[in-house]
């Protein structure tokens, strides 16, 4: 008998006793993987090997969860800075315990619920009372040992509930693998009796046994067209990013340019030309991410002095501004843009591109920056579908028709529409959409028409109708998701990324 060399030495490696898998005769032939189960798979199609098959679970560590086994859990992090600060005794202040834990951003949230989920302790009136009941052992903690247990390859000995919260948790990631092992069969250890010799196969024609009229003697190698190929995972253009490119096509094509403009701006541009008084509750440290960076002095003076100006007197003869504190430092502070709104003012103002005049369509689909708290419906940075129409007359109908019309082009037809406060718009609304798989109604948008106290120190005598929608939330409503950190952040799906099917 003869065989192709790669079956002939994992025929003689294999046993008829023992059972070993692919990926050892592998290494041990020095040979591909996907060739030595190609070749197991011919071997067994002739009767000589028999192949058996098990799925097995590979489980690792993911990014988090490396830096969290190496520093320790948020919530035993918390909990050892309560016990330094006497929390068994006398409730500590939390906002000392997250100072003196090192916590930070989105950890915070973290050890907070894991605290008391575990019965380490309790939050009540801003301050931390360590528990006296606690369902684990602080120093046995099983989520903690899980990780250096996973990091030692030890995971095949955990309790599957353990894995369960852990991944939850995004600390861990498991998935599934095909294994195959090999025996010889009765037929096989006959044939290696009687004596199998070497073949050379040859794997595809090349030009110099064309030309040299070798191909006549030798023998082609056999494909398996069932057997497993590797599995190999292209770069692709991102859903999300997807969705904004065909966002900026419909746009266009209802008659709108595309707005530019910088990331971290003056808090001048981002609030103050909004009309929001600088002690909104929006414009401090827990919802703003500001920038330790010099103050921006590239701001124009008259209209500076316009808008500070409407703060504290109102414009027109009725009106009665904020009376609320007004700082030109913190005006020229630079931050993060919550919104791209920032973008609107500069061009209505003239200092992007130049004074404008009615009729006028801008849009962007932009980045934006919160400090939110983490949930299926909010992250710390998105997408913000900015737009807004300078004309004469304009009126919510207006506005309603347009949304009416951006909408039906990504086969959502069932707006609904709620009257909302806006500092800066008057009439404003919300837009709400229906969740395609659970029927939830979900917030998608915020509008309504720019207040004179906005336009009149930007210089705009004519209406400006104005909307910030959610990138997102509209991904949420074309394809059925129902938790947008599948789609981006550390917390993403690449199963669904790689294999879900663009929508049109």
């Amino acid at each position: 008998m003869k065989l192709p060399e790669t079956q002939l030495a994992l025929l003689e490696a294999a046993s008829a006793t023992e059972q070993r898998t692919v990926a050892q005769f592998a290494g041990e032939l020095g040979e591909d993987t996907a060739a030595v189960t190609r070749a197991a798979f011919e071997l067994e199609e002739a009767g000589l090997l028999a192949v058996d098959e098990h799925v097995a679970e590979d489980v690792a560590l993911t990014e988090e969860g490396e830096r969290y086994r190496e520093a320790g859990l948020p919530e035993l992090r918390l909990r050892a800075a309560a016990v330094e600060a006497g929390a068994d005794a006398e409730p500590a202040e939390m906002g000392r315990l997250i100072g003196a834990s090192g916590l930070e951003g989105p950890e915070v949230d973290i050890a907070l619920s894991n605290l008391a989920r575990k019965g380490y302790g309790s939050i009540e009136g801003g301050a931390v009372q360590l528990g006296a009941d606690p369902k684990y052992d602080p120093d046995e903690d099983p989520e903690a040992e899980a990780l250096d247990a996973i990091a030692d390859g030890n995971a095949g000995y955990l309790d599957s509930g353990i894995l369960d919260r852990l991944e939850s948790r995004g600390l861990i990631e498991r998935t599934e693998t095909t294994v195959r092992s090999v025996t010889l069969t009765d037929d096989g250890v006959t044939a290696l009796m009687e004596g199998v010799e070497a073949t050379e196969t040859v794997s595809a024609v090349t030009p110099e046994l064309l030309t040299s009229g070798e191909w006549r003697e030798v023998e082609f190698t056999e494909y398996n067209v069932e057997a497993d190929a590797e599995t190999v995972h292209s770069g692709k253009e991102h859903i999300l990013r997807q969705t904004a490119n065909r966002v900026k096509n419909v746009l266009v094509g209802m008659g709108f340019q595309e707005m530019e403009g910088p990331h971290a701006d003056a808090d001048f541009w981002i609030n103050d030309c909004l009309f929001m008084p600088q002690d909104h509750p929006a414009r401090t440290h827990w919802d703003r991410f500001a920038l330790d960076v010099p103050l921006m002095d590239d701001l124009p003076e008259d209209l500076m002095e316009r808008v500070e100006d409407a703060h504290r007197n109102g414009v027109g003869t009725e009106g009665d501004g904020y009376h609320s504190p007004w700082s030109e430092d913190f005006a020229r502070a630079v931050a993060l843009r919550g919104h791209t709104t920032s973008l609107s003012m500069r061009y209505l103002s003239g200092h992007a591109v130049g004074e404008l005049e009615p009729p006028q369509r801008y849009f962007s689909v932009e980045k934006v920056y919160r400090n939110d708290t983490l949930d299926p419906t909010h992250l710390l940075e998105f997408f913000q579908i900015e737009g807004w129409v300078m004309a004469e007359e304009l009126s919510v109908r207006d506005l309603m028709g347009t949304f009416t019309e951006f909408y039906e082009q990504f086969g959502i037809t069932d707006l609904e529409f709620k009257p909302h406060y806006n500092p800066y718009t008057e009439p404003s609304f919300e837009l709400f959409g229906k969740h395609p798989e659970t029927g939830e109604l979900i917030e998608i948008g915020n509008s309504g028409i720019f207040r004179e106290e906005v336009l009149s120190p930007l210089g705009v005598d004519c209406d400006v109708m104005a909307w910030g929608l959610a990138l997102e939330r509209l991904l949420m409503l074309m394809y059925g998701f129902e938790d947008i950190r599948d789609v981006h952040g550390t917390l993403c799906d690449l199963d669904l990324l790689r294999n879900v099917e663009v929508v049109y």
